[in-house]
């Protein structure tokens, strides 16, 4: 029945019974107009859905238009192939990574976008680049990576004895510890680029890095956390170069935008000279809850560096309130854990704040250029020593006496922790599953979001699954949530219990 057959009256206009038909009407003629709006609303959400679909299907294409303009920016100007700066490719050969997944020649190379340096809401002097001119090396400076962990949100993909600064997760065809070695060179050159590693790792980090001087690789015993790490190559440092400024960048972290960084590690250089242990601020890009903060504090005066600033203070890694409160004041930045200064002034903290650990560093580090000598000492007094990081032994507690300065940087950072992170890294189709390693052995159909790491060889199918973790190796199967990534070390820890040690 049509809404337009209710429009004859029934009975006369005069009668009860009009009444309570004008009222019929009334109500029909109402419920006939939110149809109406109905078939309409459905008919705009059909236009929006094929507008989303449109936009869809555009982005795609200029994402493979940019990526393919970019590579053959790259074929006509082969110096330009580091973004952000025009670094000359690192003497070290290109090798792949010896990783578990790296075994197919049909892993395809990811082109690099070029960098865009966006300055920092910090006030005018936010977007100065330090001059570096044709040479970039900064005399007197020497790096230290810090090579250790296991990695264990990342497994089974990373494990001890291959841990994920030995991977290439990003399908660079460079590891992670291969492209900070290619990052720092030209601040140092191979001679004042060191090391420091267990001895689990010191033939592949030999294989991957051949150009690492044999001296500057510091093995040290057992893992003692990164206060250790980074004291023994300090006051190894200390004794072949009074005056030198120390580093510390570790072997595991993803960055973009060379320009950026490279500004921001020579700003601190400067602002060290003046007797400051300092920190690098990473520019946050949402509240995140997995990294500590810095506060930032006044502004330092020194013409050389003019982003730097005191440090307030250090926050531990907060909720996702705090974290969102954090970023709204514009006053915080992400403690990536770098820290530059004079390797002689980090040895007199750690002597003020820690003095054992010092005096246990001191003495290995009198004896490190005698290899008899070092074995004994390193024996005695290397498993007494405190495991600590470098933020709690000294950072924090020399910030309160305004000894540790931050310079704000405005670069790409990803301390790459877990396979959410790793997803974010790698290349994928609009809603589609990341894939780490051979495509062609992943299948999928209705498959939203995730990763699936294929690398055991044999096919990988999905259905209907979305936003799932899958990690198939030839001795073990993960299969988790991008959202519960983070977990992923409590299996570990399951699994060693279990006696699965031999899988770790």
């Amino acid at each position: 029945m049509s809404f337009s057959s209710f429009s004859r009256p029934l009975v006369s206009p005069t009668t009860p019974q009009s009444v309570s038909g004008a009222n019929t009407l009334s109500i029909e003629s109402m419920f006939g107009q939110i149809m109406e709006v109905v078939l309409k609303s459905r008919s705009e959400i059909a236009e929006l859905r094929q507008e989303c679909t449109e936009l869809r299907q555009a982005n795609l294409s200029l994402e493979r238009q940019v990526r393919e303009g970019i590579v053959a920016a790259q074929l006509r100007s082969p110096h330009l192939g580091t973004p952000g700066f025009n670094t000359p490719a690192p003497s070290s050969p290109q090798l792949r990574a010896k990783s578990p997944f790296l075994n197919s020649s049909s892993i395809p190379s990811l082109a690099v976008p070029p960098s865009i340096h966006i300055a920092s809401p910090l006030g005018i002097n936010s977007a100065t680049s330090y001059p570096f001119g044709p040479i970039r090396e900064i005399p007197g400076f020497y790096v230290v990576i810090p090579a250790g962990g296991a990695g264990t949100r990342l497994w089974p993909l990373s494990r001890e004895n291959h841990p994920k600064f030995l991977l290439d997760v990003t399908l660079q065809g460079r590891s992670l510890i291969q492209a900070t070695w290619d990052r720092l060179l030209p601040l140092t050159g191979a001679d004042r680029l060191t090391v420091v590693a267990g001895p689990a790792h010191v033939r592949s980090i030999h294989e991957q890095l051949p150009d690492l001087l044999p001296p500057n690789l510091f093995c040290e015993p057992g893992p003692k956390d990164s206060m250790a790490a980074i004291g023994l190559a300090a006051a190894i440092l200390a004794q072949r170069d009074s005056d030198a400024v120390i580093g510390s960048f570790a072997a595991d972290h993803m960055i973009s935008g060379d320009d950026a960084f490279l500004t921001a590690v020579s700003e601190a250089v400067q602002v060290a000279h003046k007797g400051y242990l300092v920190t690098i601020g990473i520019a946050p890009s949402h509240p995140s809850t997995g990294f500590g903060y810095v506060r930032l504090g006044e502004r330092l005066d020194i013409s050389e560096a003019p982003n730097a600033r005191l440090v307030s203070s250090f926050k531990e890694k907060p909720d996702a309130r705090t974290a969102a409160a954090y970023i709204a004041t514009g006053s915080y930045r992400w403690n990536a854990g770098m820290f530059v200064t004079k390797a002689t002034f980090l040895l007199e903290l750690l002597r003020e704040y820690k003095p054992e650990l010092e005096e246990g560093l001191r003495k290995i580090a009198a004896v490190w250029d005698d290899e008899s000598r070092r074995n004994k000492v390193l024996e005695e007094v290397w498993p007494g020593l405190e495991k600590i990081a470098i933020d709690h032994a000294v950072a924090e507690p020399a910030a309160l006496g305004g000894r540790v300065a931050v310079v704000p940087a405005t670069f790409g950072w990803d301390d790459v922790g877990d396979f959410s992170s790793i997803a974010e890294l790698l290349p994928a189709e609009a809603n589609q599953p990341r894939i780490l390693g051979d495509s062609g052995l992943v299948l999928t159909e209705q498959v939203a979001g995730g990763i699936v790491v294929p690398g055991s060889g044999r096919l990988v199918a999905c259905l209907g699954v979305d936003d799932l973790v899958i990690v198939d190796m030839p001795d073990t199967l993960l299969v988790t949530t991008r959202a519960r990534s983070q977990e992923v070390k409590r299996l570990v820890k399951k699994a060693k219990d279990a006696g699965w040690r031999a899988l770790l």
